[in-house]
């Protein structure tokens, strides 16, 4: 859904990123998960959907940390992998039937939502990338040099430690 100019928001910290709040509460409900996990479990599937939550959200607001729309998309892309890997260990509780069809059922919706906005917050990144003017791009060269002076510019020798030309 496309925002008018008046419901466009501007966001001051990762906090204000509905991506980042949506995913909050999924982690809050996946630490609960892991809280009912059987004893044999808590340090193995516990510790795992707990990090994997953690990852989530803090990748989200590393993400929002970063300078530059790629380096943010690149943390979004990681949050994603670990949102996914938590559905996975929803899986895990549903094949050992450590919670019940339903409460899965609901955990995953709620996980499936925290993906469909990140991949509109991707898109979203994508899209600024897209239109930076601030981005430095290569233009053409007006400069063609032809072969001999390729081979020149190849040959001359170079002092390494400077990568400056000797006797210039």
């Amino acid at each position: 859904m496309k925002r008018t100019e008046n419901q466009t928001q501007q966001y001051k910290t990762f906090e204000d990123l509905e991506v980042y709040q949506v995913a909050r509460e999924f982690r809050k409900a996946m630490y609960r998960v892991a809280k009912r996990l059987p004893e044999e479990e808590k340090f193995a599937l516990g510790n795992q959907i707990r990090r994997a939550a953690v990852s989530l959200t803090n990748n989200i607001a590393e993400g929002h940390g970063r300078f530059h729309f790629l380096e943010q998309i690149k943390f979004i892309l990681q949050a994603r992998g670990s949102l996914e890997e938590l559905l996975d260990d929803l899986n895990v509780c549903e094949d050992e039937l450590y919670l019940t069809l339903t409460e899965i059922g609901k955990l995953k919706e709620e996980g499936w939502r925290v993906h469909k906005l990140m991949n509109g917050y991707i898109r979203f990144l994508r899209g600024r990338v897209a239109s930076d003017p601030s981005r430095v791009q290569e233009g053409p060269s007006d400069y063609d040099p032809d072969d001999d002076e390729l081979e020149a510019l190849l040959l001359r020798p170079f002092n390494a430690s400077s990568l400056q030309r000797f006797n210039e």
